[in-house]
């Protein structure tokens, strides 16, 4: 229990978790995204786009409840509403992923635009979800 309390407080310890979900979260989102492409072709993104994002998003969700924010189960009214949040801030910040992954796609046009601008709209959108979740979602309980 002592490590663990030492982990959650070292800032360098988190910030080395939170970036190491961040990019099994993007590697996953982007091998959903490749096996949809791979399994249904389309000319659209936004199928390959859904599937991945929804991916990475039940993965990260996961990770940070149990892993950043440390936070335990209480009811399943709570549990709800920090899922609905998480999903609310989750959208906010997957337009920017959208954003930039499109628009690296529609200037370019080649997959390794695709997925730099992808991976760029991530980065951006991790940093942004890990300040709204630790304000509004998990917040610590304090007296």
């Amino acid at each position: 229990m002592a490590r663990q309390s030492s982990e959650r407080s070292t800032s360098a310890g988190l910030a080395a978790r939170y970036f190491a979900f961040a990019m099994l979260s993007t590697a996953a989102n982007f091998a959903v995204q490749a096996a949809v492409m791979e399994l249904a072709p389309s000319p659209s993104l936004m199928p390959s786009i859904l599937a991945g994002t929804a991916a990475g998003f039940g993965l990260k969700y996961l990770l940070d409840k149990r892993w950043i924010f440390f936070d335990g189960y209480t009811s399943y009214g709570d549990e709800m509403l920090k899922v609905v949040l998480y999903g609310v801030f989750s959208v906010l910040t997957t337009l920017i992923f959208w954003g930039f992954e499109i628009a690296f796609w529609t200037i370019w046009k080649t997959e390794l635009a695709k997925y730099t601008g992808g991976a760029l709209g991530l980065a951006i959108g991790y940093i942004s979800k890990y300040t709204l979740d630790r304000k509004f979602v998990f917040k610590p309980e304090e007296a």
